[in-house]
């Protein structure tokens, strides 16, 4: 898929792999060119209410930032607090856990937004470096900054599933919102816990510095995912700048 922005021309591709553990899929995702955009959503556990937050938050956004004016910090933070209500109402219904993460970059002719609600992430590669631009919104991610315990430790293991921010949480918390400029050449990558968890640093490096095709990246990333073990879901998309 191939768009514009800021005057850099943009190619985009996203895959999934249902991995090992899951009978079905509760990913989600969305690319699109009105406006250049990379989404994805995790449905957190496996259950009905997995899906329907996944579904109705992928849906509510990608509404969302199609319409005139939505995109920018204003605009983005309402479009994640109708979608909480909605996810919410939904939860109230099931009687169950219904939730999901939302990380999303969106493009305008300024850059690019990045959204953040949990713990999927988007990285950027640049002249070599990655460095991933999103925070985990977990008790292992304030651990690990605050020294409460070893990042290889048990007790690091289990807060990874205790989310302190997601879809659906009954407080509505707001989500990061982040401008970047990307240059030529930046690749970044959206994706799910399925592929942060499971690719090192090093890999996943090399995989989105290994060519230009985005759709050769995604498949590369998901095939690592399910040889890395396939323990989740795991989802990806990347998005290439050039001039």
């Amino acid at each position: 898929m191939e768009a514009s922005s800021g005057g850099l021309r943009v190619r985009m591709a996203v895959g999934s792999d249902v991995g090992r553990r899951y009978r079905d899929n509760f990913d989600v995702w969305h690319v699109g060119v009105a406006p250049p955009c990379a989404v994805v959503a995790d449905g957190m556990g496996d259950g009905p209410g997995s899906a329907a937050a996944g579904r109705i938050t992928m849906a509510a956004f990608v509404d969302a930032i199609s319409a005139p004016g939505a995109v920018g910090p204003a605009g983005l933070r309402a479009a994640v607090a109708t979608i909480q209500s909605r996810v919410n109402v939904e939860g109230r219904r099931l009687g169950e856990l219904t939730g999901c993460t939302l990380s999303a970059l969106v493009l305008d002719d300024t850059g690019g937004w990045i959204v953040q609600v949990g713990d999927s992430r988007v990285y950027r590669l640049r002249d070599g470096l990655l460095e991933l631009l999103t925070v985990d919104h977990t008790a292992a991610w304030l651990g690990a900054v605050y020294g409460w315990y070893p990042a290889d430790s048990p007790q690091a293991a289990a807060a990874r599933y205790r989310l302190t921010r997601y879809i659906g949480h009954p407080g509505h918390p707001e989500p990061d919102i982040m401008h970047v400029a990307p240059r030529p050449g930046d690749v970044f990558c959206v994706c799910t816990d399925g592929v942060a968890e499971q690719l090192s640093y090093e890999l996943l490096g090399r995989r989105l510095g290994a060519g230009s095709d985005p759709a050769a990246i995604v498949d590369a990333i998901v095939a690592d995912a399910r040889q890395a073990g396939g323990s989740d879901n795991a989802t990806a998309a990347v998005v290439c700048f050039r001039n």
